[in-house]
């Protein structure tokens, strides 16, 4: 399994002039190709298509110059996060008839870049991200409903994907409506209906809360203060349902509690893979969600850590402890 490094920790939570201002891509790249664990290195990057990493408008000449700064460092690249939230390109998949039409534009400038990434050379395997860029409290306003709006506008999206020979993987957090719990996630996809095109991305930390019920205490499958003994049962329900459809993985950590800015209504906060606060066996969770990743399509799986202060982000011990970790993964599987 290749092993990639996400590139939007230095954009996720980060205000420009303030004391954790976004970190450039050209700086995050070089921290990557950094790394070395035993000999073993990163071997790709996932991006965020948007400012101020990427200009989702950006011309070919642009893009191809982005794909050789990325191949000069001796990286690949993999997944690409389509600019769908309000406020980038796109707007809530159960929103207006603008913020869906403006939701399967944002998959459409993703699926442009993606073609010029595969034909430089630089992108071999990897898919387009994207979640329902709408919040809990609006979709509960109408579940039913929204849910089939989602679905409804993820099939266009779907449509434009497959023209491009892409596939969507929706990401599932708990800040999300319509995904914010491992039943309404797996509604939400069988309502889509479109297997082989649209399916799941993923995220240990993200899924933890799947388990606890957060957003959904009607979902929950453990109770805090649960015992080694109910936690892996709890999980293998929780990968059996979701497994089947998941073909984007991020490993992760988490700490068991929430986290939320912006639109993000609470959400999974990414740990250091060693916080000795870290509820999750990451290797022996990783390997519950990639039984079979080979059939499904998979040949990476990335890190995500959003959220970390920059100085731990400059700590060059941070991407090699991740490094390693994921290497204990891939052994493992």
């Amino acid at each position: 399994m290749k092993l990639h490094n996400a590139m939007w920790p230095g954009l996720v939570g980060k205000e420009p002039g303030t004391y954790h201002p976004p970190i450039s891509l050209e700086r995050m790249l070089e921290m990557t190709a950094a790394a070395s664990v035993n000999g073993r290195k990163y071997d790709g990057v996932d991006l965020f298509l948007f400012h101020p990493h990427t200009d989702p408008d950006a011309s070919d000449d642009a893009i191809k110059a982005m794909a050789d700064k990325i191949a000069a460092h001796g990286l690949k690249v993999g997944s690409l996060v389509a600019p769908v939230w309000p406020g980038t390109v796109g707007g809530p998949a159960f929103g207006s008839a603008d913020d869906r039409k403006n939701f399967v534009l944002a998959v459409e400038k993703a699926c442009r870049i993606a073609d010029i990434l595969k034909a430089h050379g630089v992108r071999e395997y990897g898919l387009i991200r994207i979640d329902s860029a709408g919040g809990v409290h609006d979709w509960a306003e109408d579940p039913a409903g929204n849910t089939k709006k989602i679905a409804e506008t993820w099939r266009e999206a779907g449509k434009v994907a497959a023209q491009h020979g892409e596939r969507l993987a929706a990401e599932g957090e708990i800040c999300w409506g319509g995904m914010h719990s491992w039943k309404a996630m797996i509604d939400t996809l069988e309502a889509t209906g479109m297997p082989e095109t649209v399916g799941f991305q993923a995220d240990l930390a993200h899924t933890y809360l799947y388990l606890m019920g957060y957003n959904a205490p009607e979902a929950a499958l453990l109770k805090e203060g649960y015992t080694d003994e109910e936690f892996w049962p709890a999980y293998k329900t929780l990968t059996d349902a979701l497994r089947p459809w998941t073909i984007d993985f991020h490993v992760a950590q988490n700490d068991g509690s929430v986290h939320g800015t912006g639109s993000h209504d609470k959400t999974g906060r990414h740990c250091r893979a060693d916080d000795p606060n870290g509820k999750l066996d990451i290797v022996k969770c990783s390997t519950f969600w990639l039984q079979g990743a080979a059939d499904r399509g998979m040949k990476h799986i990335c890190w995500d850590g959003c959220m970390f202060s920059n100085d731990i982000l400059e700590d060059a011990r941070t991407w090699e402890t991740i490094l390693g970790k994921m290497i204990e993964v891939d052994k493992a599987l």
